[in-house]
């Protein structure tokens, strides 16, 4: 239905909330027929979790019901629809039309699948908000585009965005999953800086739309993950199952999966009255979806040839769903009794609008061909009309383009026209090295074509009306096609072309447990290390034993980019796809939080600090034991004793829960939290000092390193007067000597419970081991001889 949008957003949104904070969201995707229902609680004053959503589905509407006070402290999902998506149309909707009784009763109709397999008896009297929502959404889509949706057409998902992992709309901005922050200041390639763009190899628009999705809200079901991940496996191991694959997607057309909607939704019954440029359109695009439609089914055939011999599960399953499905042959057995064999879709406008016009087969309709010889006449007279302009004005390079804008129109290079154009040519234009123009007797032909091309579209329509009747009985099937062709499409242009263009062995597949440790080796930053060919790699190892590190180095050693890394790392690992690293075993992350940058918030009157609060209790309010918490410098914008002290507090909280966290900080002072709590990990970033000069080898080592004065050889650097610099090294050297006496004391201190609880750390790491019986005895026995040595 949404002919022209590209990869524009397609989804109208419907929010509605009540008293109790919670929220209900529909979102009506038009270009694929899909319903997407959620309702949640919001915890957040700034409405953090809907911002996110809003993010997620960029819609070109919201529906909203009017204005109402928001609970105390709650700016409302009205007000926040007019400020994060000012440029988005909003659509206020009467309260009575967000009805979940009408709701549950449309959805039920609606859905493809049966409604018991949805859970929609239980989710209607839990979730009712998102019905109420899904009633308004609908009503609205209905009336504005004079169209009716087809019975049991509709993919319906609930509470879907849950099932995912939750990356709030903060952390898609910190982790540059989208675009690249300070884009502005990138030049013209910085959208090869954000990890979508780096992947975005794919063919088709719903491929792309599909893998903008899996990134904003990665797996979190470790099956569905492995099936990807095994199906990644056999497409790097057979060369040939690969490139057939990539050879047969690409005889699909672009707009496959959009091609379902004009099968979804059935035009209301009109009047004679209703204009016939409506009419005609609407024609022209049935058309075009039938010859698509046609198309795409004739490719299936080598589809199922490259399939055939597949091992992987998720191959197997799209072999057994599509390709032995008589229902595919079925309809296009129906579309070749009405449409000619020779027509094929195609995106030559000239073209395209000749085989929309002669896609039924001749003799179906007798003023048909009195309409297609018209058109034909019209297009040859054009074509006459070129030839005797090139000899009567001596102008042999005259062309006769074609555009669905303009229709025809004359192009002449400028390096043929000697002097003036003739008065006889009209509406000139200079366009690069050529003029483009028209001419009364053009103008007079293009307006006979068009007009005899649109009877013919209105005559097709009439032929075609069974044809598509018959196809809507099995709409079901059409939308498996097109979810199965996005996903194929994702993984083969997508995964499987980026991991094949890297070095052999640069990537590997993730292992996944339920409980077990966050460990990689030699990571690698997916974005950077195409860009630095020399990038150094950094492992990571977080356990329930060890579910905290600190990362310490001075200004520009690496550690914001290691943040970033680890996170991307996770989210490729949960989508499916290999990540930049030797080795790597992961724990299913539910969530992940960040809290990265320095920057006023303007528009909500919020200075650095407050800014950087708001986002640090959006955090701590929401996390769960399966999240992944990234803090760089947290409280370095307010006074040094109460940011340290929030960063310490903040650490305590979060060392209570089995979550796994990373701080990056230059407060040397943490550091003293690892005595104190054995769960604690110390890392810096490597840096040798010669010379006043610093050297950063980007490596990450255990333990703390005090580099000393390193922001005074900035400072120095930057060109602060040697006097102030030396006066603040005094200064500093005091202070630091205080500081490590007391740590020395307290390291004294904790040795024997800091001893037992490392012994504590690798039981539990062998615990997840998949070594034999005889090498964990041996570990053990290791174990065993480095504690009664003191040697841990």
């Amino acid at each position: 239905m949404e002919e022209d949008a590209g990869e524009r957003s397609s989804f109208v949104v419907g929010f509605i909330e009540n008293r109790a904070k919670e929220v209900g969201v529909a979102a009506f995707d038009l270009r694929s027929a899909s319903l997407h229902l959620s309702q949640y609680i919001e915890t957040s004053s700034s409405y953090q979790n809907t911002k996110t959503l809003l993010q997620f589905y960029e819609p070109m509407v919201i529906i909203v019901s009017p204005n109402k006070l928001a609970a105390d402290g709650m700016v409302g999902v009205s007000q926040l629809a007019d400020r994060v998506c000012s440029s988005t149309k909003k659509v206020i909707m009467a309260r009575g039309c967000f009805d979940d009784t009408r709701g549950a009763v449309l959805v039920k109709g609606l859905a493809a699948k049966e409604p018991s397999a949805l859970g929609l008896d239980s989710y209607y009297k839990q979730y009712y908000l998102c019905l109420a929502a899904a009633a308004a959404t609908i009503k609205w889509i209905e009336a504005e585009k004079g169209v009716i949706i087809t019975n049991h057409s509709l993919l319906v998902t609930f509470n879907g965005s849950f099932d995912h992992m939750n990356i709030d709309s903060t952390s898609v901005q910190n982790l540059e999953i989208i675009e690249p922050m300070h884009s502005s200041l990138l030049g013209t390639n910085n959208k090869k800086r954000s990890l979508f763009h780096m992947l975005k190899t794919t063919r088709t628009i719903g491929g792309t739309r599909l893998l903008r999705a899996n990134l904003l809200q990665p797996l979190k079901d470790i099956e569905t993950i492995n099936t990807r991940l095994d199906c990644l496996d056999e497409l790097m191991s057979n060369e040939q199952l690969f490139f057939g694959l990539s050879q047969a997607l690409r005889k699909f057309p672009k707009e496959t999966d959009r091609v379902l909607c004009h099968f979804c939704f059935k035009p209301k019954r009109v009047t004679n009255e209703v204009l016939a440029s409506d009419n005609g359109r609407r024609s022209q695009i049935m058309i075009s979806s039938i010859i698509l439609l046609k198309t795409a089914l004739d490719a299936l055939p080598l589809l199922s040839k490259v399939l055939k011999e597949a091992k992987s599960c998720l191959l197997g399953n799209v072999y057994k769903t599509i390709c032995e499905n008589e229902k595919y042959t079925s309809i296009r057995k129906r579309i070749g009794e009405v449409i000619d064999e020779d027509v094929l879709h195609t995106r030559v406008p000239f073209v395209a609008r000749t085989q929309q016009c002669f896609a039924v087969k001749a003799g179906a309709d007798g003023l048909l061909d009195m309409a297609r010889r018209s058109f034909c006449d019209t297009s040859e007279a054009i074509h006459s009309l070129a030839n005797k302009y090139r000899q009567d004005f001596k102008l042999p390079n005259l062309k006769i383009p074609f555009n669905n804008r303009q229709g025809f129109y004359f192009s002449i290079p400028q390096k043929d026209i000697q002097g003036k154009l003739p008065s006889k040519f009209i509406q000139v234009v200079k366009h690069g090295n050529n003029v483009h123009c028209s001419s009364l007797e053009l103008a007079s032909l293009n307006v006979r074509n068009k007009s005899a091309a649109k009877e013919c579209w209105l005559r097709t329509a009439l032929c075609l009306e069974a044809l598509m009747d018959a196809i809507r009985e099995d709409v079901s099937v059409l939308t498996v096609l097109a979810e199965v062709l996005c996903l194929l499409d994702m993984m083969v242009n997508s995964f499987a072309h980026t991991i094949s263009t890297k070095p052999v062995d640069r990537y590997t597949r993730a292992r996944f447990t339920c409980d077990g440790p966050l460990a990689i080796d030699s990571g690698r930053h997916p974005i950077l290390e195409s860009i630095h060919n020399d990038f150094i790699p950094n492992g990571i190892f977080l356990s329930e034993a060890s579910n905290m590190a600190i990362v310490m180095g001075p200004n520009m050693s690496g550690k914001s980019t290691y943040l970033q890394q680890v996170c991307l790392m996770i989210i490729l690992a949960q989508i499916g796809c290999y990540i930049p690293a030797r080795f790597a075993t992961l724990r299913v992350v539910d969530r992940i939080f960040t809290r990265m940058g320095t920057m006023d918030s303007l528009e909500s009157n919020s200075s650095t600090f407050m800014t950087e609060m708001k986002e640090t209790a959006f955090i701590m309010q929401n996390v769960s034991h399966r999240s992944l918490i990234v803090m760089d410098e947290l409280g370095r914008a307010t006074s040094s004793s109460d940011g340290f002290a929030i960063a310490w507090s903040c650490c305590e909280h979060l060392l209570a829960l089995k979550a796994y966290s990373i701080f990056a900080t230059h407060m040397e002072n943490l550091s003293a939290l690892s005595t104190m709590y054995p769960n604690v990990k110390i890392l810096h970033f490597d840096v040798d000092v010669r010379n006043n000069r610093m050297d950063f080898k980007f490596q990450l080592k255990d333990g703390s390193r005090h580099v000393p004065h390193y922001g005074l050889m900035l400072a120095g650097v930057a060109g602060l007067p040697s006097s102030v610099v030396e006066t603040a090294k005094r200064i500093t050297s005091r202070i630091t000597e205080k500081k490590m006496n007391r740590m020395e004391v307290n390291c004294r201190q904790y040795e024997d419970v800091q001893l037992i609880y490392r012994v504590a750390q690798r039981l539990m790491c062998l615990k997840y081991s998949d070594q034999d019986e005889d090498s964990l005895r041996e570990a053990l026995q290791n174990l065993k001889e480095s504690y009664i040595g003191g040697r841990l």
